[in-house]
Order: C-alpha cells, then structure tokens, then sequence
C-alpha cells in the first residue's frame, strides 16, 4: 500500500527513521504490504499486535467443545479429533490466528484405515492459492513450498470434503477471506516507528543537546576536511547515552549553543497510545484489556472480556466450528459443533440469569427449556 509521501522519500537526504522505521526498509509514508512483512511487523515486532491476538486465538481455544447430532461413542471420537493436536498445533487455535491474520483457514482432511477422519491439518493460509474452473468455480487448492506445488482436490473420490475453506467475508474478492492485519498494518507502523524514535532520543539524551556553530572574526566558513573532522569528532567522542555530560573542549572559532524540542515535538507517548488503540481495534480486543490508556468505553474490566467474547472470540468460534462441521457431515450427516457458553467464565453471570429465567417458566415444557438454553434433546 502507497499513500501519501512517497514521492517525497524518493528524492533527497531524509532522517534515518524517515527511510526505514525499522528492519524492513518501508520509505516514509507506506508500511509492509504482503502478507508476511506485515505478520513479521505485527506478530514478530509488535507486542499489542501479538498480544491482542493470543487473546483471541487462546480464548477461542480454551473454549469447551459441544458435540451434538451423534451418538455418545461417536461425539467421543469426534470430540479428541478436534482436540488432537496435529504436528504439535492446536486446530482450534490455529485456525483462529489464521482467520483472525489473514482471512482465510484451510484444514486438510486425512482418512484413516476405517475411512473415518483420522486427522484435521491446518495449512499455512499464504501457501493456499484458489485453482478456479471455467465458470470462477473453486476446483482445486494449490499448496506451494518454495518450488514445489501440490494440487489438493477439494473432495475426495466419494464426493466427500477433504479441504474444508474457511475464510471470512471479503466484500471485493469471491474466493479468499479479508483477515485484519492488513487493516492494522498503519497502526502497526506508526506504533513501531514511535518504539523506534523513542529509543532513538534515550540514546540521545532524549533531545538534541545543542548546535556547533562556526563564527571565525573574517567571516570564512569551514572546509570540507575540517567539516567532516568536526562532525566525525562529535559522533566518536559527545553523542550516544554514553557520553551523556561529557564536556566539550572547543577550538577556536567554535561555539556551543544549547537547543531543546518543545513538549509537543516529544510527545510520541500520545502518539502511540493512540496507535495501539487501533491495533487493537482491528483486531476486535476492548483497549482495556490491553492495559491501553485513554479508554473509557467500557465501565470496568469485566464488561470489556464480556464484549471481547461476545463481540469477537464467539463469532469467530461459531465460524470455526460451522466450517468444520459442514466439512465432517459427510460422515456424520447430523453434526453439529458449537461452543459451551456456560463453560466460559467471562459469560457466567449473563448465563446465570438466563438459566434462573427459562427455570422459573413453568409455562415451558423440559424440552422447549432445553432448547432455550441450547442443549439437545434428551436422551
């Protein structure tokens, strides 16, 4: 993505923090635009970006799993596979990060002996391309590493799934999922850019100690050579934390002349309070569970998780569990996978209260009160 500045950045000297605000050499003005630089910036180099998503992928995780529409051997069976971790990564969690960062999450299904699934794998989403038909149909997934291409068919030869696609909406694109880390990549920027800076000025003192001023009785101005000595002689001897009050001893025709930057030109902490605050945004966290100031959406922490699930790890969950088990009803027609609410502490009090209401309905049969409270039928 290219905005404003670009042209600007091209063309003449500019502040080291204007030509790359880190690592990755982004110009003054654009920020990482592929995928993997910007999970890199995000995930990797920034830590309310990583930990707004743990809070996520970890709390859609930890959720308790509800199997219904099988029988009692078979919700067992279903209920360790989606548990199992496969190659060491949690499904339910990957997948989650998956959709949470790029849009898109992508489970192939491998068969046991019996036929039954015997393993779920979540595939890398960036190394997942769509092979469309004729029509812009979906026919097959290519699954690319470094220079080797596998071609994943989408069904088995039974006209089973055997790569379940999850993905969530993209309001441009027919075949892959919008994910929020591209939305967040200026926030994450301008958050990394202030770090950099900060850092910058604690290593200077925190402010441009003072000018070096020529003024010879003739009126001559500094060589070239005697220029570049003095500069060389600051950097080496006067600048950095670790000549912080370090006096300076002058020669003749020099003088040193004290400077400062105002309160407003130092002010990076607002800056990045308001970064983070959309890096959190963007990926659906209440700031202040973040431990973010400045926020008072919420009138106290328990209201901020209560909107964090109900706004953001639910929703995602009951894409997950859906996506999945559409993908397994070619074995078990009638599955159905959803989150336990009242195994989630931060809804205890709102499913208390429910439960005291549907009980003291004693206009409602057991199974419409079942119903309500969304279990299943008894058995």
């Amino acid at each position: 993505m290219k905005f404003f500045g670009t042209k600007a950045a091209r063309g003449g000297a500019r502040p080291v923090l204007a030509r790359a605000w880190g690592s990755g050499g982004v110009a003054l003005g654009e920020w990482p635009a592929s995928y993997e630089a910007q999970v890199r910036a995000a995930v990797l180099g920034n830590p309310v970006a990583q930990r707004a998503m743990r809070l996520v992928a970890e709390g859609a995780s930890g959720t308790a799993l509800t199997v219904a529409g099988v029988e009692e051997r078979e919700r067992r069976k279903i209920a360790a596979l989606l548990t199992h971790c496969s190659a060491g990564q949690p499904l339910v969690e990957t997948l989650a990060s998956h959709l949470l960062l790029h849009g898109n999450g992508y489970v192939q299904m491998l068969l046991g002996a019996d036929g039954l699934p015997a393993e779920l794998y979540a595939l890398r989403p960036e190394r997942v391309s769509v092979e469309a038909d004729g029509r812009g149909w979906p026919a097959a997934y290519l699954y690319r590493v470094g220079d080797s291409v596998t071609r994943l068919s989408p069904q088995d030869s039974a006209g089973r799934t055997s790569i379940i696609h999850l993905k969530a909406l993209h309001p441009l694109d027919d075949h892959y999922g919008l994910g929020c880390i591209g939305a967040a990549a200026g926030a994450v920027a301008i958050h990394n850019a202030a770090t950099v800076w900060n850092k910058a000025l604690l290593d200077n003192a925190a402010r441009p100690s003072g000018a070096m001023v020529y003024e010879p009785g003739d009126g001559s101005v500094m060589s070239p050579e005697q220029f570049e000595r003095v500069k060389r002689e600051m950097e080496v001897a006067f600048s950095g934390a670790a000549n912080a009050g370090r006096p300076m001893l002058l020669e003749g025709g020099l003088s040193w002349k004290a400077m400062s930057l105002t309160p407003a030109e130092m002010d990076f902490v607002g800056l990045k309070a308001a970064a983070a605050r959309e890096i959190a945004l963007a990926f659906g966290v209440p700031p202040m569970l973040m431990g973010l100031p400045g926020d008072n959406a919420y009138a106290n922490y328990r209201e901020a998780n209560r909107a964090l699930w109900r706004q953001t790890i639910l929703p995602l969950l009951g894409k997950i569990f859906g996506g999945l088990a559409q993908g397994l009803q070619g074995w078990w027609p009638e599955l159905c996978l959803r989150a336990d609410l009242d195994a989630v502490p931060a809804l205890a009090e709102e499913r208390g209260a429910l439960w005291d209401r549907v009980a003291a309905a004693d206009f409602l049969s057991g199974e419409e009160k079942r119903a309500m409270l969304g279990m299943g039928a008894a058995r």
